[in-house]
């Protein structure tokens, strides 16, 4: 690991995955499936939803076309992807909790261009080019190696298809980013108490300890493979929506170039 300019908070060391086990992370979210939507509302106010839809829109998907949804949780972001893609499209939802693909597939089971299954982000068990859109929605967290996490989504998306992140960020300036990440340390593991599940929450703001900030998980995402990528900040800058175009010979090295435009509303 190193240290990178404007790393994600001070005096932390900028990782380039998840150091705690996947069979911790796994069984933490077996254990707050029951409770993890009431609680994702309750920390931000609501405006989960909306930032979701603001994911689906920066996909660009359309009537008939598919999308892969990692990390999938309870399927909030699937079905919000079912939606755009209509009854004729394909969207799969996966993640590694069985608790949490169990109770996404019984909340959404009349959505018939909606399916979920146990899968790994990283050893994602589709052909090259399955899809025409994959996202992960506060997720990336989570997994052991942020870059590989993006390879595979790029691998399994047609040229010309987007890869879509949307992610918690520490927001500037440095003094609210201050702010919200203290603020955060304390009250997600409230919330979680509060919904009877113990400090199981108190993981959440352990996860963003020396996770790559906006500009650098950008630069993540050129490095595996993505073109034109862009981002901006949501819900007063502690929400980043990244995408990424994913372009032919994927497997190519591309070279990264410029400033992070932003992604427009």
């Amino acid at each position: 690991m190193s240290r990178h300019a404007g790393d994600a908070g001070d005096g932390a060391v900028e990782r380039t995955g998840n150091e705690i086990p996947e069979a911790d992370v796994t069984a933490m979210f077996d254990a707050i499936a029951p409770v993890y939507d009431r609680v994702n509302t309750l920390m931000t106010a609501g405006r989960d939803h909306a930032w979701r839809r603001a994911a689906v829109r920066a996909t660009a998907l359309g009537s008939g076309d598919s999308a892969l949804d990692v990390a999938s949780g309870t399927g909030r972001l699937s079905a919000l992807l079912a939606e755009a893609v209509g009854p004729f499209g394909r969207v799969v939802g996966v993640d590694l909790s069985e608790e949490m693909i169990r109770r996404a597939t019984g909340d959404h089971r009349d959505v018939v261009q909606l399916a979920f299954q146990v899968a790994n982000a990283l050893e994602l068990p589709f052909p090259d080019a399955s899809f025409d859109a994959a996202t992960i929605g506060f997720g990336l967290r989570n997994l052991a190696d942020y870059r590989a996490g993006f390879s595979e989504m790029a691998r399994v998306v047609k040229p010309g298809g987007r890869v879509v992140c949307l992610e918690l960020t520490l927001p500037h300036p440095r003094v609210w980013g201050r702010f919200f990440q203290a603020s955060f340390r304390r009250f997600a593991p409230l919330a979680g108490r509060l919904a009877g599940v113990g400090d199981a929450y108190s993981y959440l703001p352990e996860s963003l300890e020396g996770f790559p900030d906006a500009d650098r998980l950008a630069q993540t995402m050129i490095e595996a493979g993505l073109a034109d990528v862009a981002y901006r900040r949501l819900g007063l800058g502690a929400v980043a929506l990244h995408v990424g175009r994913v372009p032919a010979g994927i497997h190519r090295a591309t070279e990264s170039a410029g400033a992070t435009p932003t992604v427009p509303a």
